[in-house]
Parts: structure tokens; sequence; C-alpha cells
């Protein structure tokens, strides 16, 4: 007869078996929780156990926030706003070195600022940048390197959905969150938008058109800047809202939307009802597919916690007589490896219920232990194999591009995150600052 430690055991070995067979993630939740709850309780407590994730998971107020922000960035994309972040950027960097570059990658961290989705980012500066880019002759693998990585802010800078996970796996607060990753995802978007700069500087062969690209007047300069407000409006809304009290995260992510509607039906959007029913067909596919996943994962952490595993390892990590620091590094290398074959959400799903009270008992803070995640989560989104926004360019690139050369090209970008999550490591005060503050 199995102990109950070792069914826990057999719940984490069929969840990677699955996985690694190319099950889904949602149904490799339900699947290896069902089998191990089978092990424990009888098959009526077994269902209810199941129900009652999935009741949760989809009627709980929290998880509301979840859909919002998903068709804020739906609507986001369907109303233009991606293209005045993009020629507002353009405007700041024009005549710089590598101008296109610094304008995509300052206009997607413009854009997360109202979306919070990665993927989407990366496809629509992908059809926007790109050509641009390959018309001023820049090297291939260095523009897609760009679009790829600068894509990755939606995730950190707020509103982000993943902060919104995060926070309901952790029970950490959704604002603080959110506040915490305004200066690393700035300061990413700084570093990046450098690092284009020194590299075009250095090699003019990266932009071999770049002398023909003609420099904004000062006028020009002011109007492309100047018609990025209802982006400044919309985040400045949300975020002050947040910070004020006047509304919850969720609230914030509903007056978003009505935001973005009014704003964009006013400047000719959403007067046709082709582009809102693109952003509600393309947010309810994103969000069944995004509850699936919650409702395994909820039932799994339930299974595990029922297993007392998370519990033994807590009590044993927090135990040792080594360095802190280094249980720490060593869940980033876990979180590491798993972002180069998992979805974000289900790391989040698999991963926070047994390291969250872990980084909790070292004494952690876990909005910077947050923070941190969500840094490794870019990275995972530009890393073989399944680099989830090398795959969404791929889609818009030429045929000419591959997906090695996108992979390639994003090298010089994921050591450069490399070496920010070391900042954000050793200098927590990078993300805490502004929460304390607020807060």
């Amino acid at each position: 007869m199995l102990d109950i430690i070792g069914i826990g055991i057999i719940c984490i070995v069929l969840l990677l078996i699955f996985i690694g067979i190319g099950v889904p993630i949602g149904p490799s939740f339900i699947i290896s929780g069902l089998v191990s709850t089978f092990l424990m309780l009888d098959a009526t407590r077994a269902m209810a156990l199941l129900i009652g994730s999935a009741h949760s998971s989809i009627a709980g107020p929290s998880w509301v926030a979840i859909p919002l922000f998903i068709l804020l960035g739906g609507l986001a994309v369907q109303s233009g706003m991606a293209s005045k972040a993009f020629k507002s950027a353009d405007a700041l960097a024009s005549g710089m070195p590598g101008s296109i570059g610094i304008a995509t990658n300052l206009g997607a961290a413009g854009f997360g600022a109202i979306s919070g989705a990665s993927i989407a980012a990366t496809s629509i500066f992908g059809k926007m940048a790109l050509p641009e880019m390959r018309a001023l002759g820049y090297d291939k693998r260095f523009a897609t390197g760009i679009i790829a990585s600068a894509g990755t802010f939606a995730s950190m800078i707020p509103p982000s959905m993943m902060f919104i996970i995060y926070a309901l796996f952790t029970n950490t607060s959704v604002a603080g969150l959110f506040f915490a990753g305004i200066i690393p995802g700035i300061l990413s978007a700084v570093i990046f938008s450098v690092y284009i700069y020194l590299r075009c500087r250095k090699d003019p062969m990266m932009v071999k058109r770049q002398k023909e690209m003609p420099v904004m007047a000062p006028a020009e300069r002011v109007k492309a800047i100047g018609a990025s407000w209802p982006i400044m409006l919309v985040a400045f809304t949300m975020l002050g809202g947040i910070y004020t009290g006047f509304f919850t995260p969720t609230e914030s992510a509903a007056i978003g939307c009505l935001m973005i509607l009014v704003v964009g039906f006013f400047q000719g959007h959403f007067r046709k009802l082709d582009g809102l029913s693109n952003a509600l067909k393309e947010s309810a596919n994103t969000t069944s597919m995004v509850f699936l996943i919650n409702i395994g994962a909820l039932f799994y952490a339930k299974v595990l916690t029922l297993s007392q595993v998370p519990g033994i390892v807590t009590n044993y990590l927090v135990n040792l007589t080594i360095p802190p620091i280094v249980i720490i590094i060593l869940i980033c290398i876990i979180f590491f490896v798993l972002g180069m074959i998992m979805v974000p959400i289900g790391i989040y799903a698999m991963i926070l219920p047994i390291v969250a009270p872990i980084v909790s008992g070292l004494g952690y803070d876990l909005i910077w232990f947050g923070v941190i995640t969500m840094k490794l989560v870019e990275i995972g989104a530009v890393t073989p194999p399944v680099g989830l926004n090398v795959f969404a360019l791929k889609g818009v690139a030429p045929k000419d591009i591959s997906v090695s050369d996108i992979f390639r090209g994003v090298t010089p970008f994921v050591l450069i995150d490399i070496a920010i999550l070391v900042l954000l490591i050793a200098f927590p005060i990078l993300s805490l600052w502004l929460p304390n503050l607020l807060f």
C-alpha cells in the first residue's frame, strides 16, 4: 500500500510524463491529479475535489480579472494603439543609430502598459516593424531578435495577466506586483535600447541603409509623441485608480476596456463591429484555454497539498544549513529549465504551490519573488524549444526568416535579461522600492 507521500510523488511524475508525451497542460494536470486522488480518496470525494476546484477557479471574484485583462489586450490590439506607440517611440529615437529598432523596443514597452499580452505584442510589432527594418537593411537575425525580445515587456510592465495569476497562486497583492514590475520593466527596455544603439553604432552593417532614414522635424516629433495620449491616459487611469484605492485591479481592467472602446470608437476603430468582434473572439478563445489550465492547476495544487509533499519539501529546505540565496538560485534554475519546455501558466501552477512557502519561509518577499519569476518567464518566452514569442513572430515573418534565425537573434537579449535578473536578485530594492513607497 502506497503511503500518502509516495502518492504525491506519483502525482508529480505522472504530470511530467504527460507533458513529455505532448498531452496539453490543462488535461495533464487533471488526469495526473485524478489518478493520484483515486489512490488517496474514494471516487466520490475525488470528483467532488475536482468539481470544487473548477467552481472556485471560475466563480471566484479574483479570477474575473483574467478574462477582463485578456479582453483589454485584445481591444488594445484592435484599437490601433500599438501603431501609435510605435510611431511615438520612432519620433523619440529619430536620427539615432538603430532608430527603428529602438522605436520597436520602446513602442512594445508602451503597448505593454495597456495590453499585458506578450504574444500579441510580438505579433503586431512583427507586422509593423519588421517590413520597415528589412527595407532599411537590418540584419534579419538582429531585427527579429529585437522584436521577439521586446514583446516580452508586456509580461512585466503592468497591467500583466501573469502577475494576476501569480497573485492568485501565492495570495499576494496584485497592486503590489503591478507597481513592483514598473522599474524592472522600464530598466529592461532602457538597457535593450542602449544595446541596440551601441551595436548599430559599432557595426553599421547591422543596418545597411540607416543613413537613408529621414530625421523627423521637431514639429513632426511633437505631433507623433502627442498621438500616444490614449495609451498614457488608459495606463495612468488604471494604475492611478489602483494606487488611490478608487478601484480594485479587477475593476481597473473593466475601466481600461471601457476607455479603449470609447477612444477607439471616436477614432473610428470600433464604428464597425469587425474589430470588436475579433477582439471578443480572440479573448474568448484565450480565456477558455487559460481557465482550463487554471481548473487543472488548482485541482493539482490541492492534490499535492493533500499528499503533504509541499510541506515536507518546505520544512526540509528551510532547515538546511546552506545559504538561503543558494536555494533561491536553484529555484530560478528550475524555472529557467521549465520555461524552455512549458507555457508560463503551467509553470506557475506546477511550481508555485511548492516553492512559494519555501521562499516565504526563508524570509524573502513574495512580491520580489514574483518579479524574479516574471523575468524568468520573459526569458522562457524566447528560448528553445517552446519559445512562444519566437513562434508568434515566425507566424508573421517572411519565408526567408527561419525559426533558427529568430532564436539566434534573441541570444544577445537573453544574455542581457540574465544580467538584469542577477541585478534584480542582488538588489531587491529595484522591485520593492515603488510598492513600499506607495502602499
